[in-house]
């Protein structure tokens, strides 16, 4: 199979046959043999039940079904370990993603073997404070961060080969990282191109300002888990090791000073109230904690299980022995 189109959504139903019947449109002129799922994050308008339909009028569709809103994450991730094409796309269910960059972002993975294409929106319809603005800051921080020279990580329309997005686990909100989940997995041929982007045609946006905020802070995390996720104890036992000796020297100072007085006869002061008496405790307390926790980081990551973070209601012309199949793998988070 060529081509895999992997679509989260969430209360999309005024949008979900367009939007099939462009990308049918789109893989067929150019002769793709292709797939298309729907994960279902939990709608509660009808969009199960156009899903449902457009599955019987079409072999090519495939659904997943959320008991509930788990987030775009995990539809992706439920995705990706369905996927069967060697290519696989990744675009909105709200129109503002064009199919017809498929076939451009697909050849640009199969005869110049990129890992991953990522869609650049540099001209876009949204609002200029509460997105365009934000999205800016949000992306300039992002490559700053992480080394990448992406325009626009939280693009919608991306492109992988099959292999990056069985090695990667997108997981809490970190859908708007996949390329640096991706390079961080050893997957360096990371390109973006400009894609076109269009205005909401029907209803409106399900993300609101505190994405951002969120954004900032899966960043944070990201970063971390990328220097120090395989190894913590790099992080927190030096910083433990560092506080602890502040703490051993400061006690040193106050013990030779103590010391040095009574032998010279010059007048002293309780150890408790000199302020280096309470530098040292405080920091060799902190220091044993961070080393402590940097012991026990190591500890969990060699004893963890990972469990399937959604419960998934129902599916569409998935096949369940494959699905089982997956459920059973252990999929550790890079």
């Amino acid at each position: 199979m060529n081509i895999s189109v992997v679509i989260p959504l969430l209360n999309e139903q005024e949008s979900l046959r367009e939007l099939h019947d462009w990308i049918a449109r789109v893989m067929q002129s150019n002769r793709f043999s292709y797939e298309i799922l729907f994960i279902d994050d939990g709608s509660t308008d009808g969009s199960w039940e156009i899903i449902t339909a457009l599955a019987e009028e079409d072999e090519a569709i495939k659904g997943i079904r959320f008991f509930r809103n788990y987030g775009k994450s995990q539809a992706l991730h439920a995705g990706f370990r369905m996927a069967q094409g060697d290519v696989v796309i990744t675009m909105d269910a709200d129109l503002q993603d064009n199919p017809e960059e498929i076939p451009e972002m697909y050849d640009l993975i199969t005869r110049q073997h990129y890992d991953l294409i990522s869609g650049w929106k540099k001209k876009r319809y949204d609002a200029v404070l509460t997105k365009n603005i934000p999205s800016k800051l949000f992306n300039w921080a992002a490559r700053k961060t992480s080394g990448l020279r992406l325009h626009d990580f939280n693009c919608g329309l991306k492109a992988y080969k099959k292999e990056v997005i069985k090695n990667i686990e997108v997981y809490g909100e970190m859908h708007r990282y996949i390329p640096v989940l991706a390079k961080n997995a050893g997957f360096g041929r990371i390109e973006e191109k400009v894609v076109k982007h269009q205005s909401r045609k029907y209803g409106k946006t399900k993300f609101g300002m505190e994405r951002f905020i969120h954004g900032f802070l899966d960043l944070i995390t990201i970063w971390f888990l990328s220097r120090f996720g395989k190894r913590p104890m790099h992080l927190f036992g030096a910083l433990g090791v560092l506080m602890f000796l502040i703490g051993f020297l400061s006690a040193g100072f106050i013990g030779a000073d103590k010391l040095y007085k009574l032998y010279h006869n010059l007048p002293t002061i309780l150890v408790t109230r000199n302020p280096w008496f309470f530098i040292a405790l405080a920091t060799m307390i902190i220091g044993s904690q961070l080393f402590l926790a940097g012991f026990l980081g190591e500890i969990i990551l060699r004893t963890k299980t990972k469990n399937d973070r959604y419960k998934i209601s129902g599916t569409l012309n998935v096949d369940e022995r494959k699905k089982n199949q997956d459920h059973t793998k252990d999929h550790t988070p890079i």
